[in-house]
């Protein structure tokens, strides 16, 4: 896959930033995960500029692995973001070829499951989280997802069961990720929550038409479950997105949202929309 690897120019545009609050403050530089301490095999990369402020989890589609995805994320060059590509945990049954899924999705005959649960991936990845933010210093508000396919669908799930755990109604805006990208996977549950979770969705997908379109009603289960979604829907083609145009936009997304240290000594900043 070929993505577009930088942030259009007018992608930045009406951007600003603001001193984060004294309780941002983090290691610059925070501590790789270990093989064996999380539940899943795993790719991480630092960022490459030396300031680790931001955390892009990756997740792959099924019958996929994660070292694509590890290669995705350092092409991407996200200012001050360091990368960690996941390996869903099941391998796909009667396939000799590394291929893996989230979560069962055959019956005995070779058949689509029906009603797939995704609960087994879902506790996999918050215990992932729970790691990661106890052991090497990541703010649950600097960690972003982004899955395609069956990993979107994981992903998403994912930060609604984070936010029913970790939710604080002192501090609600540091419980939640910090963001979630899913490329053409829908929730498979049907959320209802006391409260929305807050952290900001992005839903990319095709024209229903194509093969990687969504149901219509996939939109109002996120909207159900999340206070901030926003769709983005292309027609042609199928899958990750492919050309610089399709790529902007998720780009544009990430530019709202991601936080940056300032030069040395001035502390940490978060980079947020002008409007």
């Amino acid at each position: 896959m070929d993505p577009a690897t930088t942030t259009p120019d007018d992608a930045t545009k009406e951007i600003t930033v603001r001193p984060a609050s004294q309780a941002d403050e983090s290691l610059k530089v925070k501590p790789p995960p270990k093989s064996g301490e999380i539940p899943l095999e795993f790719k991480y990369f630092p960022s490459d500029d030396g300031a680790d402020e931001n955390l892009l989890i990756l997740l792959h589609g099924l019958g996929d692995t994660h070292a694509p995805f590890a290669k995705l994320g350092k092409s991407l060059k996200l200012p001050q973001t360091a990368i960690l590509a996941l390996r869903a945990p099941e391998q796909i049954p009667y396939l000799d070829e590394p291929a893996y899924q989230w979560y069962p999705t055959f019956d005995h005959l070779g058949e689509f499951l029906q009603n797939p649960n995704p609960s087994s991936a879902v506790d996999a990845l918050v215990r992932t989280l729970e790691y990661l933010v106890a052991k090497c210093s990541w703010p649950a508000k600097r960690i972003h997802l982004f899955g395609f396919a069956q990993g979107g669908t994981v992903a998403a799930e994912t930060g609604l069961r984070w936010w029913s755990l970790h939710r604080s109604t002192t501090q609600s805006a540091s419980s939640s990720l910090a963001t979630i990208v899913t490329i053409c996977g829908p929730l498979l549950s049907f959320p209802t929550p006391s409260s929305k979770c807050p952290t900001p969705v992005l839903v990319f997908h095709r024209q229903p038409s194509e093969s990687s379109g969504l149901a219509a009603t996939a939109l109002a289960s996120f909207r159900k479950g999340y206070d901030d979604v926003r769709e983005v829907k292309v027609a042609g083609g199928e899958g990750m997105p492919r050309s610089r145009d399709e790529w902007e936009n998720v780009m544009r997304f990430w530019s709202e949202r991601l936080s940056r240290r300032g030069p040395s000594g001035s502390g940490l900043y978060e980079v947020m929309t002008g409007a």
